[in-house]
């Protein structure tokens, strides 16, 4: 793919097919929700763990594998971020890893979008992921994606209204050759 604008995703004709590695020190999640009856909003991270991108020719072949530590959760609260670890919410004792991995990507006109299954706490259930932008050459690509998800799609149920129900993230990756 050739080097896009930062909100444009480009035509796939500058950035080299292949595997591309995800570096998880130059990558991360971070989200947005609304706790306390939506009064209050939360927002935090996620650290990526590890995971692969695949550059089809043509792009949309493309395809993308995530990992993330379901104990990299942080909100800046530490009692809070103990809660969400525990097995009220993500259970990262029996569940250390929440994963990605795309089924199909599409171009719609300047935008891409990256059908796949994320996997919580054992629960699979199928993410739409807007892409944005994506850069890069033969050595390196970055990404972005956002997507929102219903947390109760996951069984994740615990303090309704207390906690919110919806997270808005935003990824953003660097792989490399």
């Amino acid at each position: 793919m050739s080097a896009a604008g930062d909100s444009d995703v480009d035509d796939g004709q500058g950035i080299a097919a292949g595997v591309f590695t995800i570096d998880p020190a130059r990558s991360g999640i971070s989200f947005r929700t609304r706790a306390m009856w939506g009064l209050l909003g939360v927002r935090g991270t996620f650290s990526v763990e590890s995971g692969k991108v695949e550059v089809g020719e043509p792009a949309t072949t493309s395809t993308v594998e995530a990992v993330v530590s379901a104990a990299s959760f942080a909100s800046g609260i530490p009692q809070r971020d103990e809660h969400v670890r525990s097995s009220d919410y993500l259970d990262v004792a029996n569940h250390p890893r929440i994963v990605f991995v795309s089924d199909r990507f599409e171009w719609t006109g300047t935008r891409g979008t990256l059908q796949g299954r994320l996997t919580v706490r054992d629960v699979t259930r199928p993410v739409k992921l807007d892409v944005t932008s994506v850069t890069g050459g033969e050595r390196e690509l970055t990404a972005r994606a956002t997507t929102t998800i219903d947390r109760f799609d996951f069984e994740v149920t615990t303090a309704r209204g207390m906690t919110g129900r919806k997270l808005q993230l935003t990824l953003d990756v660097v792989a490399t050759r």
